[in-house]
Formats: C-alpha cells, structure tokens, sequence
C-alpha cells in the first residue's frame, strides 16, 4: 500500500540550500529555484541567479534543506 501513496504524491524538485560565499566564507540559505538575484549579505557577491528554472548557484551547496 506504501508504494502506491509514493508513486500518487509526486515530491516536489525545488529545495533549499545552503550556500556558501567563495569571497568571504559566510553562508546563507537561498530557494533552488529562485526569482531574485541572491547577494551575499556581508560581501555584496551574487550567490544566485534566476534562469527560468533551476537557478545558477554561484558558491558552493553546503547542505540540501528539506
């Protein structure tokens, strides 16, 4: 009975992620698939980007939230 509620609720593929400042080392949590440009709160680096989907993460992903 499990594998049927599985296949009949499809999990979402947008996340949040920690992502981490390559200029300053800080980190923050930004939306997979983000709108706004992310800048970094302490530097002023862009963290994301938008592209219309899946958005350009400019840092490394430290950990997938959720």
């Amino acid at each position: 009975m499990s594998m049927e509620w599985e296949e009949l609720i499809p999990r979402p593929s947008s996340r949040f992620l920690r992502v981490r400042c390559r200029t300053c080392e800080s980190e923050q949590i930004v939306f997979s698939h983000t709108t706004h440009i992310i800048n970094c709160r302490t530097c002023g680096e862009t963290l994301a980007e938008p592209t219309g989907g899946k958005a350009k993460i400019n840092g490394p992903v430290i950990a997938v939230l959720g």
